[in-house]
């Protein structure tokens, strides 16, 4: 089982035959598989305590929103790409938890132009992420709190609720690109100086933040006691 089976494996109470099942949906949109975005995401999500899904973008293909008001008569997408397969899941969700890395000081392209797509929900009063709840995951080089802010924006245009926020720090390519220790216009020159050799005691990873992971399953629990209240009250 991987570390991510766990995280999402962990037990979730039985509820009521009356009490409403809460979902959450947890979606890292960084294109690079496994690393610090998604185990951020996952972290969160393994403290919700209730039914969560997780799904990497990186590989999917996921365009911008092109402005063709396809979606206006019934808020359904016409763009054909993979974001066409996730729209069930993003309806059913009750909550949804959103990470993407922090590129020239923003989030992500695959990150933007899946939230973009979101406008697809907004036409006429359409409710099917109005009124839900949210929690932003951004990782950067050096922070991604510029990444957060950026999700919030979205969450707001889309009236989801954000009941919190992480950020954290990853490596940059420039760790592996195999240019790092020489390239003066990458991170390892910037937040090393000069003559830095890479080893692994400088390489950012969340193992080496405690503090931040204990804070993402903190927010992941705060989520979950919201979930579960809305079931009680459904």
């Amino acid at each position: 089982m991987t570390k991510s089976d766990e995280l999402l494996n962990r037990s979730v109470p039985k509820t009521s035959k009356k009490e409403k099942m809460m979902k959450v949906l947890g979606v890292s949109g960084s294109p690079r598989k496994d690393k610090s975005t998604d185990r951020l995401v996952q972290e969160v999500l393994g403290a919700v305590g209730v039914e969560a899904e997780f799904v990497s973008l990186a590989g999917k293909s996921i365009g911008p929103c092109i402005a063709c008001l396809g979606c206006v008569k019934d808020n359904v997408c016409k763009v054909h790409d993979d974001m066409e397969q996730l729209r069930q899941q993003i309806v059913e969700a009750d909550a949804y938890v959103i990470g993407a890395a922090n590129y020239f000081s923003m989030l992500n392209g695959l990150s933007h132009c899946f939230l973009e797509r979101f406008y697809q929900f907004r036409h006429q009063e359409g409710k099917a992420v109005a009124g839900k709840l949210g929690v932003a995951v951004g990782i950067g080089g050096s922070s991604g709190d510029l990444v957060v802010e950026n999700i919030k924006t979205f969450f707001q245009y889309n009236q989801i609720e954000c009941v919190g926020a992480v950020s954290a720090q990853g490596a940059a390519s420039c760790f592996i690109c195999g240019y790092g220790e020489t390239c003066k216009a990458g991170a390892i020159y910037r937040f090393f100086g000069p003559g830095t050799k890479i080893t692994p005691e400088i390489i950012p990873d969340l193992s080496k933040q405690p503090v931040k992971l204990e804070e993402a399953r903190a927010i992941g629990r705060k989520l979950g006691v919201r979930l579960k209240s809305f079931a009680a009250a459904t």
